[in-house]
């Protein structure tokens, strides 16, 4: 006799029913529309840790995408894709691909995930700068075991390698392609896992709710660390991102703003970071829509005043210029700008001003106000075009 079908998937469920009053009973909760978009953070959620728990295969590994329009988490960045891959110390793994034309491309070694007390440990980032790339834009990386004389391209795993994660970072969507990239278990080629038998599938459920409690609480707690010792309508100078990736430098802080507010954020056009963008986050700390609204831009979707600065304005009421970015109804949230790419660190002289001022002064507070007009029609093609790029991004 088969036994209950509900038995392997029963764990999973209760996971669901603790993390939605999670999400009902998450601090920030005030409005409707606050709890709504909990319960469509929790369907992203719920998807992905499937996909998480499902992919799990460290002897037969496969990038998988973590994070996307769909399955958003820790302030997701519209402009970079994200893979990740499992893996063991003690295996030999080649990653194979085909450099795009992406400003960035950087890879990661984590020990351990993120969890609701700690950051996981960076055993090793970098990015294509350190690799052989042949002129035809291919290159094949390993990773393992320490050996004597690995030679180029070889990068040795540290004690309690689990995560490989690859970002690809875009600065102008119209243009710019992604690669290629894969991998595979050394040790393990031309084998087959075994066939999941019930305690597997049991296991994987169990695991899945696990994984699902864990990334809420996680990213509910995250901004403890980071924000809310900042003072409101603020950013930070420039600083190293937590986390590891030595080659980006971030700037990050939390707003409140009335419907009849602006935040004018200064900041100069960093000649050194092929990557600069900034974007704006909702209170379960992932990115706004930033497919039909301009809730991000990077340096290169950016006007840039005649000064070198480009000056962003966040606010509710469009004010008809160019660098508006949208709140969408979030009258609190997160703006973060990153640097990526970098060949020096950066100082308190590469970073943001802010000044918090009304929408009707903008024209009074901005130097080139009248040049940074757009219109109705001009704005609308900008959404377009945002459309059609993420479109051909998710597809490519």
């Amino acid at each position: 006799m088969i036994e209950n079908e509900f038995s392997l998937t029963r764990p999973f469920a209760d996971a669901i029913a603790e993390a939605e009053k999670l999400i009902a009973e998450a601090p920030h909760v005030r409005t409707e529309q606050d709890l709504l978009e909990g319960y469509d953070y929790l369907a992203g959620s719920i998807r992905a840790s499937l996909q998480m728990a499902w992919a799990y295969q460290r002897d037969f590994p496969y990038f998988t995408a973590s994070t996307g329009p769909y399955t958003k988490m820790g302030l997701d960045n519209p402009d970079t894709l994200y893979f990740n891959a499992n893996i063991r110390d003690d295996r030999e793994y080649l990653v194979t691909g085909v450099r795009g034309t992406t400003a960035d491309l950087s890879f990661q070694v984590l020990n351990g995930d993120y969890s609701p007390v700690e950051v996981p440990d960076s055993l090793a980032a970098f990015d294509d700068r350190k690799i052989e790339i042949g002129p035809d834009g291919r290159f094949e990386l390993r990773f393992g075991p320490a050996r004597e004389n690995p030679g180029p391209n070889y990068f040795t795993l540290g004690a309690g390698s689990s995560m490989l994660v690859v970002r690809e970072v875009y600065s102008d969507w119209a243009t710019e392609r992604r690669g290629e990239i894969r991998i595979r278990c050394v040790d393990t080629a031309g084998q087959a896992p075994p066939v999941p038998d019930r305690a597997a599938l049991a296991k994987r459920y169990g695991v899945t709710g696990k994984i699902l409690l864990s990334r809420l609480k996680t990213f509910l707690a995250f901004p403890k660390w980071f924000y809310y010792d900042l003072p409101v309508n603020t950013l930070t100078e420039p600083r190293s991102t937590p986390g590891g990736l030595t080659t980006q430098f971030s700037s990050a802080g939390h707003y409140e703003l009335g419907p009849e507010e602006a935040m004018i954020v200064t900041v100069p056009r960093c000649a050194d970071a092929p990557y600069q963008g900034i974007q704006l986050g909702s209170l379960w700390y992932v990115s706004l829509d930033y497919i039909n609204h301009q809730t991000s831009l990077t340096a290169d979707q950016a006007r840039v005043d005649p000064d070198g600065r480009i000056r962003f304005v966040i606010a509710e009421r469009d004010p008809g210029l160019a660098n508006w970015l949208e709140l969408t109804g979030h009258d609190r949230g997160y703006v973060q700008i990153r640097w990526q790419r970098l060949a020096r660190d950066l100082g308190p002289g590469d970073g943001p001003v802010v000044e918090v001022v009304k929408t009707d002064e903008l024209p009074d507070r901005l130097p080139y106000h009248a040049d940074a007009r757009v219109t109705p029609e001009q704005w609308a093609a900008r959404i377009a075009a945002r459309q059609d790029a993420v479109a051909a991004r998710m597809l490519g």
